[in-house]
């Protein structure tokens, strides 16, 4: 029977580590899913936040269509604690033309806020066109408590774009980013 308690603990101490090996597996794969899944995400071309446009620039040959007007109309939509709005409600351009439009946000909270815009466009058929040279929603924006913050983007839209198209729509949601609260 002196026997039986030596083994018992030596079975004990070899199951205690394949658990800890087990626990120390499922830490390094938890750990590593979220760049792996970025990364498949970026692959596959699903659950992108923001367009691959951010490093677009406009081309040198690139001429201006003056023979005619695209009115750019812009909306932004707040899913938070703050007040979003573009500063001027639509903008005439000529295809070809880089113009600038200012977005406001307020943080109306007594916190720091982490937040992410997500453009879209409408018709849908104007996206490919719609170029951003320098935008807000490239990043995640952290905001202070009270801040105001004017956030440009920078856009052309391409003389590609079908002529049946007059007005074009863009319009963002700025949310904020869930479990990146900040600290104050």
């Amino acid at each position: 029977m002196s026997k039986d308690p030596t083994r018992r603990l030596r079975l004990n101490r070899a199951m205690l580590g394949k658990l800890v090996v087990v626990a120390v597996v499922m830490f390094g794969f938890g750990y590593a899913l979220v760049p792996v899944y970025r990364q498949m995400c970026e692959l596959l071309g699903i659950n992108v936040l923001t367009q691959q446009d951010g490093t677009v620039e406009r081309p040198a040959n690139t001429q201006v269509d003056t023979s005619r007007t695209i009115t750019v109309e812009l909306d932004g939509n707040a899913q938070g604690p703050w007040r979003f709005r573009p500063t001027t409600r639509s903008i005439d351009v000529h295809p070809g033309e880089l113009a600038t439009v200012m977005y406001e946000v307020v943080n109306t909270q007594d916190r720091t806020v982490q937040a992410q815009a997500i453009p879209s466009y409408a018709p849908q058929s104007a996206t490919p066109h719609f170029k951003k040279v320098e935008c807000f929603c490239f990043k995640q924006q952290t905001l202070r408590p009270h801040e105001a913050r004017q956030m440009p983007v920078v856009f052309f839209i391409d003389p590609a774009l079908p002529r049946d198209v007059k007005t074009v729509t863009l319009s963002y949601t700025f949310f904020e980013i869930a479990g990146t609260q900040a600290m104050k």
